[in-house]
This record gives C-alpha cells, structure tokens and sequence, in this order.
C-alpha cells in the first residue's frame, strides 16, 4: 500500500483550491473579469506555483522564500475570498468551502515554513 507524503498532500490540496477558486470565479460579475476574477486566480495560482518551485529546489534557504510568497499569496487569496462572499458574488457554502480549503494549505504550509525555519536555525 503506498502512503502519501506530507507534500504530496499539500500540493493536492492546493490543486483542489485553485480548480475551486476557477469554478467559483466564473459566478462573478462580467466587469470584474480584469479586477477580482484576474487578481483572484492569479493569487491562487501563485500559492500552488511558487510551492513547486520552491520544492524543486535544493537550498533550503531558497526553499523558504519560495514557501513564504507561497504563504502570501494565500494570505491574498483568503481576503479576495472574504471580499467576494461580501459583494455577493458567492454563497455561503461554496465560501465556507473554499474557507476551509484555505485554512487547511494555510496550516500545512505553515509547518513547512516552520520546519525549514528550524533547520536554518531561524525564527
């Protein structure tokens, strides 16, 4: 039996928030295309990307900044999400959906961030 690893788990995780944020972007209003929709899916984007590539690299100091803009992005990502169930633009459900999905990153990257903090033997 083959057993997910940790980052495995995140970055599926991630997968599944980025197609969440595009399936529910597509409900907001026409004239928001090149604001929220754009900046929104952007953001999302970012989290899943910038953790592979910080993944794929070998120092962990380089590590660590990829996962802190990782982390900033969802921080970003999290309030577009905040602001559209506050325009409207998204129900209660699929926010508190994508809510629960971004707490979740949040907490797993967080560990991430930390255990290379540590093995840099930095706070």
């Amino acid at each position: 039996m083959k057993t997910t690893s940790f980052k495995d788990q995140l970055r599926s995780i991630m997968d599944e928030y980025v197609h969440f944020i595009y399936k529910i972007s597509r409900q907001f209003p026409k004239d928001e295309l090149y604001g929220s929709v754009s900046q929104i899916r952007r953001a999302t984007l970012s989290i899943i990307l910038n953790y592979i590539e910080g993944f794929a690299r070998r120092r962990p100091a380089v590590q660590l900044n990829f996962f802190e803009t990782s982390y900033g992005s969802l921080k970003e990502s999290k309030y577009l999400l905040d602001f559209s169930r506050e325009e409207g633009w998204i129900n209660i459900e699929d926010y508190n959906q994508g809510k629960g999905l971004a707490d979740e990153i949040g907490a797993m990257l967080w560990t991430e961030i930390s255990s290379l903090e540590k093995s840099l033997n930095i706070s």
